[in-house]
């Protein structure tokens, strides 16, 4: 029994996740209605689902990392878990754009605490070989949390107002927060790891600061990482106002179809992409960064004839095949994040990556598509929307290409030292 524990985990870390999105992506189905209540421009919008969120959670993910390399990890994710939830619940009470704002600073400071944790309990439950299918399942959670909230948010905004919604869907976080605490196993850090002890113990904050800043494959991906973010969120909050824009559908119809593609096509996706990764990893360890290259190209075509659809039927349909491909790199992603990383130094390293992605993807790709739309307003009319989030998803998946790319050229090279090295001790 002992040895399916780490399902049981898996398992659980998967249901934060879940938790985790829902409370994060429930704004876009709520937005329109907001957005109506209290007057906002697109860019004030974009904020909102943005900056408010990403502020905090950026600048809290570190310290809480670093306590997280040297402290319980289950016991600050319980916590964690706790908090984002409630303050989910208290954006309900809020009476204006400002106290808006401020309750979803208060999200983002509670959600610093989940992934970082998440992350390095996960590469202390699974061997590295295992990692990238882990992290596959583990993605499942994202992909019911945005589906999973988007349907109930919708049906639940259209029934008791937004309000009321998010007290409602603040609930079970709290619930899943104490069940954690008490049922998840603190593991051995870096038991699972080839390295020696020195790896197997937190390192001084100076030294590994150090040596993320001298790891190539980890700066590289991290930013590879925040590119494939920033898509992920321009299409999570802003999809649902562009259907509601261009479409006549109700908000219970768009998260019902929003959020079944999200589960459809979110759950087969990453357990698809870390499987077929690992394989092709055997083969080449490069796939782990090739692979999300040409996924991140493809995505940007399919979306691309999503917002540009005249018809809903082919808007939905190239919708599921973007964000199928998004999902298949997840699970490669951060496989080869952790990878990278010591024992000691995962759960920081992990929040450094996850402060560039706040502060690009979650902080700036809605917010500039918020901006860009407003801009294009007067000249696209109800279609500003569509041009601002496909120009930004192109440029993002451009960049993103490039910097998975030399990812595995930094990969390369390591293999190439790694060959040397074990060549130099054959000859002594």
């Amino acid at each position: 029994m002992r040895k399916y524990y780490r399902y049981y985990v898996l398992i659980m870390v998967t249901l934060v996740s879940m938790i985790n999105i829902a409370d994060r992506l429930i704004m876009s189905i709520l937005m329109e209605d907001i957005k109506a209540d209290f007057q906002l421009s697109d860019t004030q919008v974009g904020l909102l689902v943005g900056l408010a969120f990403a502020l905090f959670y950026a600048l809290m993910s570190f310290p809480i990392a670093r306590w997280a390399d040297i402290g319980n990890r289950k016991n600050i994710l319980s916590l964690a878990v706790i908090l984002w939830s409630g303050m989910t619940a208290l954006c309900g009470a809020a009476a204006g754009f400002y106290s808006l704002f401020l309750a979803r600073l208060g999200v983002g400071v509670g959600e610093a605490g989940g992934s970082p944790p998440t992350y390095s309990l996960i590469a202390d439950y699974f061997k590295p070989s295992e990692r990238a299918r882990a992290m596959g399942v583990y993605m499942v959670g994202a992909a019911l949390g945005t589906g999973g909230g988007l349907i109930i948010g919708g049906i639940l905004g259209e029934m008791l107002g937004w309000r009321k919604t998010f007290l409602v869907l603040g609930i079970p976080g709290v619930l899943l927060g104490v069940l954690f605490f008490f049922s998840v196993k603190e593991p051995q850090r870096g038991r699972l790891d080839a390295g020696g002890e020195k790896d197997k113990q937190a390192q001084a904050i100076k030294k590994t600061l150090k040596s993320l800043a001298a790891n190539s494959i980890f700066i590289r991906i991290s930013m590879s990482f925040a590119m494939l973010t920033m898509i992920g969120y321009a299409m999570a909050f802003w999809l649902a106002p562009i259907m509601l824009r261009n479409f006549d559908i109700p908000l219970s119809k768009v998260g019902l179809y929003l959020g079944l593609t999200y589960i459809a096509a979110g759950i087969p996706a990453p357990l698809i992409g870390g499987y077929f990764t690992d394989y092709m990893a055997k083969r080449d360890a490069r796939w782990r960064a090739w692979i999300p290259a040409i996924a991140i190209i493809i995505v940007a075509v399919a979306l691309w004839l999503c917002v540009m659809a005249s018809s809903f039927e082919v808007f939905i349909s190239c919708f599921v095949v973007a964000y199928f491909v998004f999902m298949i790199p997840q699970g490669a992603t951060l496989s080869v994040l952790q990878s990278s990383l010591g024992a000691g130094e995962r759960a920081v390293g992990s929040s450094f990556a996850l402060m560039i992605n706040s502060l690009m993807g979650a902080a700036l790709g809605p917010l500039l598509v918020g901006m860009l739309s407003d801009s294009l307003s007067a000249e696209y009319g109800v279609k500003s929307l569509n041009y601002a989030l496909i120009w930004v998803c192109i440029g993002a998946s451009i960049i993103g290409c490039f910097y998975y790319l030399w990812t595995a050229q930094a990969m390369s090279a390591e293999l190439e030292e790694d060959i040397d090295l074990q060549d130099a001790l054959e000859e002594k």
